[in-house]
């Protein structure tokens, strides 16, 4: 077989293993382990060792288990309820008010967790009986929880932007800063979406009746559930974006924080502790072997020539610049539909950012994009993450088809939103330059 299509026969022999039910972390690596022992014999298993301590050496990887923990903390606090109290309570009495309070405490969950189960699992328990209860439309109800839980991964601290950031060498703290523009930009997309829905169709997402809704005294009392939340998201992104703090200190001053919030609501308990502990170190493990396997993959496959092949095939693409990036976007998309995003992440990112940054795009730029893109893989059929985990919390007849539908408009919502910041970049990057020069 020619030398050149042995990268492609890597990516090919991905297929059977994953159709198989082979781990991506395990066949990424086996596949590495294969190649690498039959084209260059036993020495080259070093390979293998290198990913393990590149990945076990990195420190700003620290951040990832503190921002998880984090998360689990105030989930299992029941902040997700407290949020969507005060949101409920002021937004009720509009058209559309359920749905857009369920994307608002999104937008705060992504803010202060980052973790895209806590927020689809909290806000589907929480947020969508109550839509149901007062007749919502069921595909906007379901696509709302879909919408505002996934919020976490693009909305920072994300724990996407610190693995983007580790394996590309961009800045945490500028995908942090631009994160932020972009994120606000997806929920306003969101919400615009509820209210033209509801103004053309009161009774697709009805307001709350007049005897159902909060008086102006409740709705202040119940703002004290903001407050907590919100000043340890000033404080993490204070200390990051301005420079205090390294993103692994500030996430591990966010995870005391959200041990001292479930302590002054009284509601922190040994049990939470170690329960956030074991599924902390769960997902850990899972993006920690996911990391050793994508590195070995991505040597191997850069040993046999795989980065200058696809890199000569983007520079000889009709089209230019734009189409290169049209394909990178097409293609991570894609990818995103069948792998987790962080093992898209290790796979794709790679191959992918140095060749864009040669064309000319601002890494940063592309990184923010690229988060974007895998935001929307949570939400893509047939085997986004987050369609599975509203699955596993919805009432049981809803059907899994049903639930794709859902996703469909908010989808689209999120080309449009990838297609502003292609067409305007300084709708993400003004934040950044601002900061950070």
């Amino acid at each position: 077989m020619a030398r050149e299509l042995y990268p492609l026969l890597m990516f090919l022999s991905l297929v059977p293993l994953l159709a198989s039910g082979v781990p991506i972390s395990f066949s990424l690596a086996a596949i590495a382990i294969v190649f690498s022992y039959f084209l260059w014999g036993p020495g080259a298993l070093n390979i293998l060792v290198s990913a393990t301590w590149g990945t076990m050496n990195n420190f700003v990887i620290i951040a990832v288990p503190l921002f998880i923990f984090m998360a689990y903390v105030l989930q299992k606090t029941n902040i997700v309820e407290d949020l969507y109290d005060t949101f409920y309570k002021w937004s009720g009495g509009v058209c559309g008010g359920l749905a857009i309070a369920t994307i608002l405490v999104g937008t705060v969950l992504g803010a202060v967790s980052g973790v895209v189960a806590a927020g689809v699992i909290g806000l589907g328990l929480i947020g969508l009986p109550q839509m149901l209860k007062h007749k919502y439309n069921r595909r906007v109800a379901l696509g709302s929880v879909l919408g505002g839980g996934t919020l976490g991964q693009l909305i920072p601290p994300s724990t996407n932007m610190v693995l983007y950031g580790a394996v590309t060498g961009v800045s945490i703290g500028g995908l942090f800063a631009g994160g932020i523009s972009a994120g606000l930009l997806l929920a306003s997309l969101y919400i615009a979406y509820i209210l033209v829905r509801g103004f053309i169709d009161p009774a697709f997402t009805p307001s709350l009746p007049p005897e159902e809704r909060a008086t102006w005294k409740e709705k202040i009392v119940s703002s004290k559930n903001v407050f907590l939340p919100l000043l340890l998201i000033i404080i993490v992104l204070g200390a990051i974006l301005n420079g205090m703090a390294s993103p692994t200190e500030a996430a591990a001053f966010g995870a005391a924080g959200a041990l001292l919030i479930g302590l002054l609501n009284r509601r922190l308990t040994w049990g939470i502790v170690a329960s956030s502990c074991r599924e902390t170190l769960s997902v850990t493990a899972m993006v920690g072997w996911m990391m050793i396997g994508a590195s070995a993959f991505g040597s191997v496959f850069a040993g046999l020539g795989g980065n200058a092949m696809v890199a000569n095939l983007a520079m000889n693409m009709p089209g230019g610049e734009n189409m290169v990036f049209l394909v990178s976007a097409v293609f991570v998309f894609f990818l995103g539909m069948f792998l987790e995003p962080g093992a898209v992440i290790f796979l794709a990112v790679p191959i992918i950012a140095p060749i864009l940054a040669n064309l000319g795009f601002d890494p940063l730029w592309v990184g923010l994009a690229f988060n974007v893109l895998l935001q929307s893989a949570y939400l893509s059929p047939p085997f986004g993450f987050s369609l599975f985990y509203l699955k596993g919390c919805t009432p049981v007849d809803t059907d899994i088809v049903e639930i794709y539908k859902a996703s469909i408009p908010f989808l689209v919502l999120q080309a449009v939103c990838i297609l502003l910041i292609f067409l305007f970049p300084e709708i993400v990057m003004w934040l950044p330059r601002y900061l950070f020069g």
